[in-house]
């Protein structure tokens, strides 16, 4: 295996996307979610990227040619043009910083790449397939889109939240295991998914014990 799964923190951390396409649009997006700083480089940018700047996203646009320079401060470049001469010279500009680097299909000049991801609130499922086939990663996506839906967003919104509430009773993370392996196991799951607040309720008080409704836990879908 060539790549090594990480997710990466960018909260607050600067990032630069060059180009002002579709796909520089699609990867500023991501960026800015996940809630990055971001600054975009190109002479040319689409209308979603213009009206993100005025509507006071965490985006600075330079309607202008790529420069050297455009890397400082910066924590990752994407290179997003149809440039390829550009992609490359982005590549090499990020690599002799030894910055993150990523250029939109051309896994070959990349130090990492990005996953096709089904997102579900915090719960993120990437598919990678090492840049070999992206059409393939966009199948699998299209898969799991259809098995996981939002009530495992919601499920896991309230597995943290039980979490944190064992967790601030000084209880040992060893001991909540089976607490946990026994909420998975339960009809839990479709109960939220069917929205059934008195039956989630009365579950997490058979597993739990008293303390843990939705209301006290603080969870509302």
């Amino acid at each position: 295996m060539r790549y090594y799964p990480v997710n990466l923190d960018i909260q607050n951390r600067g990032c630069l996307v060059v180009g002002g396409g579709a796909v520089a649009t699609r990867k500023v997006i991501t960026l800015l979610e996940c809630g990055a700083r971001v600054t975009v480089v190109s002479p040319d940018v689409s209308d979603r990227l213009q009206e993100l700047a005025r509507s006071g996203a965490s985006l600075t646009i330079k309607k202008r040619s790529y420069r050297n320079r455009d890397l400082d401060g910066m924590w990752l470049v994407i290179g997003a043009t149809d440039d390829e001469t550009l992609n490359r010279r982005i590549s090499e500009d990020a690599e002799n910083r030894n910055m993150l680097c990523n250029i939109a299909d051309r896994p070959e000049v990349c130090n990492f790449i990005l996953p096709s991801i089904v997102q579900r609130d915090d719960l993120v499922i990437a598919i990678s397939t090492s840049g070999n086939s992206p059409a393939l990663a966009k199948k699998l996506r299209q898969i799991l889109e259809n098995q996981f839906g939002k009530e495992y967003g919601d499920f896991l919104q309230l597995l943290g939240a039980v979490r944190r509430k064992l967790l601030s009773a000084a209880h040992e993370p060893e001991s909540h295991k089976p607490l946990f392996e026994q909420l998975i196991n339960s009809d839990l799951l479709e109960l939220v998914r069917q929205g059934r607040k008195d039956e989630i309720n009365a579950r997490l008080a058979e597993i739990l014990g008293p303390g843990y409704s939705l209301e006290e836990l603080q969870c509302i879908f």
